[in-house]
């Protein structure tokens, strides 16, 4: 190596450093900032004050607006120390009970938005639940939560609604969401039916590749958050927007400034400890071996963050029961777009009802 090439490479490394160096201090920042965020939480912040979902919905088309008399009824569940938020349309003459999940870049409140709510007005129990660390859950201090916690809790709370009656209960889960009906399915082994909007394999180099901000993030990243994790640093708060395509989240622009702001949703920060074991989480029940229940995959056309592609791969390895897939014309990761969004209700509505009356 001559003078010169060794000069570039160390400053390249130098560059590097400083900025991983700059990385690390503004993650201390916004760990320090969201950790008062959560310390100020209380029992008083609902969605009923919070302006973020309202605005959210004038991207909505008019039939998804939720009247003012027809909003969800929150409710709290105290779980492991923490407080978790349940928007919910109680039915007791419901015949099923759907259990919404969002994913990494949204919340409960935007799943009854687009999804609970609809179903509700055709006669379904809709749960949406705010997953530690989103929406309106408060988590307990000093709790570090970790994606396997998703999953314990998704689990749990199907075993707190069965506890109440035997009426069947089926999953939806928006993105990451989608993955987690899943692993939740493979733990609990109690749904009838999943819906999801996406089946992320993240063993997959090729879905961490596509689904991260960029290539540096998903190959140098990545491992360099699954070392930090085993630190005392893991409890550093990461946004979601740097580790992720969170620019893909919706297609309309204007709407992606109020998600983004929304620190209860897309704007929010993650623990490393929690990226670091949502990338690396092994499902209880391989592909292959999994036959709880159907599937179905209900795939935005124009989904610019999660193409059809990267559910294919994990979902071509069930063999066991039925996958299905729906495309939505039109529609986004997260779908403001019709007519993608009646689609997408009309097809749940049915896979559920179809699924649940042949058992």
């Amino acid at each position: 190596m001559n003078t010169i090439q060794y000069v570039n490479s160390v400053s390249l490394v130098r560059q590097y450093i400083q900025k991983l160096g700059a990385g690390i201090l503004m993650m201390c920042a916004v760990s320090s900032s969201f950790a008062k965020e959560i310390k100020t939480g209380d029992s008083a912040m609902t969605y009923q004050n919070q302006i973020a979902w309202q605005q959210i919905e004038q991207f909505l088309p008019q039939q998804f607006h939720i009247a003012k008399d027809q909003l969800p009824k929150e409710e709290w569940w105290a779980w492991q120390g923490n407080n978790i938020h349940l928007d919910t349309y109680r039915n007791p003459n419901a015949k099923i009970k759907v259990i919404l999940f969002h994913g990494v870049g949204t919340n409960g409140r935007q799943m009854s938005m687009i999804l609970g709510k609809p179903l509700a007005d055709r006669g379904y129990e809709t749960i949406a639940i705010d997953m530690p660390g989103y929406g309106m859950t408060q988590v307990g201090k000093g709790n570090l939560i970790r994606y396997e916690d998703w999953v314990q809790a998704g689990s749990d709370l199907i075993d707190l609604e069965l506890a109440k009656d035997n009426r069947p209960i089926v999953l939806y889960g928006l993105s990451a969401g989608g993955m987690l009906t899943y692993h939740v399915a493979a733990k609990n082994k109690k749904v009838k039916a999943i819906v999801g909007m996406t089946f992320l394999d993240t063993s997959n180099q090729v879905v961490k590749d596509t689904v991260a901000s960029n290539l540096f993030m998903s190959r140098v990243g990545t491992p360099l958050a699954h070392w930090t994790a085993k630190t005392p640093l893991a409890s550093m708060r990461f946004p979601m927007s740097w580790a992720s395509k969170m620019s893909t989240l919706v297609n309309n622009k204007a709407a992606l400034k109020v998600f983004m702001k929304d620190k209860t949703s897309a704007g929010n920060a993650v623990s490393l400890a929690f990226l670091d074991t949502y990338i690396h989480y092994k499902p209880e029940v391989a592909a292959e071996d999994f036959d709880v229940s159907p599937i179905l995959l209900t795939q935005p056309a124009q989904d610019r963050w999660t193409p059809l592609d990267l559910s294919t791969p994990f979902l071509s390895r069930i063999h066991k029961v039925p996958v299905k897939t729906v495309m939505l014309e039109n529609a986004g990761h997260y779908p403001l777009e019709q007519p993608g969004l009646s689609q997408m209700v009309d097809a749940i509505d049915q896979f559920y009802q179809s699924t649940v009356n042949k058992k």
